[in-house]
């Protein structure tokens, strides 16, 4: 029998859900079981992801949430039985360390993305280098962000960047509402690369940092790697794997 964990966010839909599958299918402790089901949205998946990552428990997400592309549909039927079709993918975290404005230090890792974004009225103004070598020397921007293949249909997409299927070695580079040069539209990346970002006239033109929920305030520059050593498990229903949803995600209209 495979052991589960119910995690549930505070949505009561989701509350409602756990208890129903609690009485069906049993809960055990995180670390005693063999897979974490996380009920809500895709906000819930993303911590489950960051809190169990590289325990080797996969996270078999439903949704009781508003938004759910991380997430499988809530059926409370054979859910064991569905866990054991599922297909598991992989997710590779990127790594982000920043130089604060006092000039501190700090990490922070993202299965999503990682984004710099103008703190003030005024716009930023970003260097950009790729393993050493300027690419672009000046970028005047709302902001820039590096997405993972995970994290493609999220942020990214709503900022015009392009969907990378979960298994394709790329990350996406994309501006966020680009002034100059105006017609930048983003890169794609191999993901063995070294993003660096130097923020220009910081004092004037503050800029914050954020990998996915965690935020640093007024840096000065950022460096972006992929962690290779780190990964996460997540489970999607056989009938609806991440490429099937990749897919259906670049046709719709």
């Amino acid at each position: 029998m495979t052991r589960i964990a119910i995690l549930a966010s505070d949505a009561p839909e989701a509350v409602a859900a756990a208890q129903s599958l609690r009485g069906q299918y049993g809960d055990v402790p995180p670390e005693e079981a063999d897979v974490i089901v996380a009920l809500g949205g895709d906000g819930l998946m993303l911590q489950a992801l960051h809190r169990f990552m590289s325990s080797g428990k996969p996270i078999y997400g439903m949704n009781r949430g508003s938004v759910g592309f991380l997430m499988n549909e809530y059926r409370a039927d054979d859910l064991i039985a569905r866990i054991a079709a599922a297909k598991t993918e992989t997710i590779r975290p990127l790594t982000m360390q920043v130089t604060t404005a006092d000039g501190g230090k700090a990490a922070a890792q993202a299965i999503n993305e990682v984004s710099l974004l103008r703190q003030s009225y005024q716009a930023a103004k970003l260097r950009l280098s790729i393993d050493g070598q300027v690419r672009l020397e000046e970028l005047i921007c709302d902001g820039v962000l590096v997405a993972t293949p995970a994290g493609s249909t999220a942020y990214n997409l709503s900022a015009h960047g392009p969907i990378i299927p979960i298994n394709a070695p790329l990350l996406a580079l994309t501006p966020i509402s680009a002034f100059r040069p105006r017609r930048w539209r983003g890169a794609l990346l191999p993901n063995h690369v070294e993003v660096y970002i130097e923020v220009l006239e910081p004092k004037k033109r503050p800029v914050n940092a954020v990998a996915d929920h965690t935020e640093f305030k007024s840096v000065r520059d950022v460096t972006i790697t992929e962690d290779r050593e780190t990964k996460c498990l997540i489970m999607f229903d056989a009938d609806r794997s991440w490429d099937e949803r990749i897919l259906t995600e670049q046709f719709l209209y």
